[in-house]
């Protein structure tokens, strides 16, 4: 068996979920040694051995990829990065005969050419960059910035991005992505406990997101990840790994989580993504107009993505939509928890609710904010656990 060892870890987050990155890691830190840095621009640095690495990349819900560092140089010309680059441990995250593939990025250095740097890099690592073929593993992906002349190559263990949790096959027309859905539930405050309403629900993402986290669900659970194919990936830690975190897993969500949405398709989409996840008997689907949306007996949380009015034409025939949205919640949920995506501040101010921004972050190469805030009430901080 490989012996454990400590790896410089980095998980990425969306710009803005940083925070929520870091909270998620310190609760890992309670079941699996890690030793968690404080969130920086693009993500959080970890150390961790290998039961670090492989429980980070299946419990955690907000992140988008967990990379491993292999080494950090100086290089202003392409000697000097051909140089340090051969001295890295390419073969330790590259099976054999295995592709591999580069992301550079390059901001206020002299190695500005991008293509450039990867071809001086393939040399160095000695393998293959041919595309991903039947028959052939995946392309190992490595991360490369370089920033004011000071390169760090990272070697991605995740492989696909991690939003990408292998349920939502169907899809609407502005799906939201897992860990963004993740996010807003995280930073709204809402506990397993209380209900739960989108009543705009799309394909069906923050009603399964909540649901899985309610149960315990890992999000990784059902999917592959690049490090199952490095030389040192100990089968016997990640076999471990699932067992304990299936025992975790819940019978049964607590409390109440309703989707809703007026289109029949979308909720047809969302209950078929429900039951790849696992989680269709914890989510009351309904096709409902939001003003007749049954608000469940005890007061919880309203957490949903409207649309978000990208041009101006839009946003005046939104201003109805937020508009109704806010009349209904006051006439109908006074109590309740209200927390939604906005790229608008003037969509937002019909609602008419007294809200507060949660974070800042980009959906689809839009900039929104979640905001929050009680109905019928001042803005407020934590909801209910």
């Amino acid at each position: 068996m490989p012996a454990e060892r400590s790896l410089h870890c980095f998980a990425v987050a969306a710009p803005g979920l940083e925070p929520l990155v870091a909270d998620e890691l310190r609760r890992l830190a309670t079941l699996w040694p890690l030793e968690i840095a404080a969130p920086e621009p693009g993500g959080v640095e970890f150390q961790a051995g290998w039961r670090g690495l492989y429980a980070a990349n299946l419990h955690l819900r907000t992140a988008s990829r967990v990379l491993v560092r292999m080494g950090c140089f100086h290089a202003s010309a392409f000697h000097e990065l051909e140089r340090h680059a051969a001295r890295l441990p390419w073969a330790a995250f590259t099976a054999a005969g295995q592709a591999i593939a580069f992301r550079v990025t390059s901001r206020k250095s002299r190695l500005y050419h991008q293509d450039a740097v990867a071809e001086r890099l393939l040399a160095a690592a000695g393998a293959p960059a041919l595309p991903a073929s039947a028959g052939l593993p995946a392309p190992q992906e490595f991360i490369v910035r370089l920033f004011r002349d000071e390169c760090t190559v990272s070697a991605d263990a995740s492989g696909e991005l991690l939003h990408r949790r292998g349920y939502r096959l169907a899809g609407g027309k502005a799906p939201l992505r897992e860990t963004l859905a993740a996010a807003m539930l995280a930073a709204t405050g809402w506990g397993a406990s209380v209900p739960l309403v989108d009543p705009m629900c799309g394909s069906g993402t923050i009603p399964i997101e909540a649901a899985l986290l309610a149960r315990r669900i890992p999000p990784g659970l059902e999917r592959e990840f690049a490090f199952e194919r490095w030389p040192e990936y100990d089968a016997m830690i990640w076999e471990e790994l699932l067992a304990a975190s299936r025992a975790r897993i819940l019978p049964r969500a607590e409390g109440v989580i309703v989707g809703s949405d007026r289109d029949a398709g979308a909720v047809a989409a969302a209950s078929a993504n429900a039951a790849r996840a696992g989680v269709a008997s914890d989510i009351e689907w309904r096709q409902t107009a939001i003003s007749a949306v049954e608000p469940p007996a005890t007061p919880g949380w309203i957490i949903s993505n409207p649309p978000y009015g990208v041009r101006v034409g839009e946003r005046q025939r939104l201003r109805n939509l937020y508009a109704q949205l806010g009349n209904v919640l006051r006439r109908r949920w006074q109590g309740w928890n209200v927390g939604f995506l906005s790229a608008h501040a003037e969509l937002e101010r019909q609602t008419a609710l007294a809200l507060e921004t949660a974070f800042t972050t980009e959906n689809g190469g839009i900039g929104v904010r979640l905001v929050r805030g009680r109905v019928g009430g001042n803005a407020l901080g934590r909801g209910p656990d």
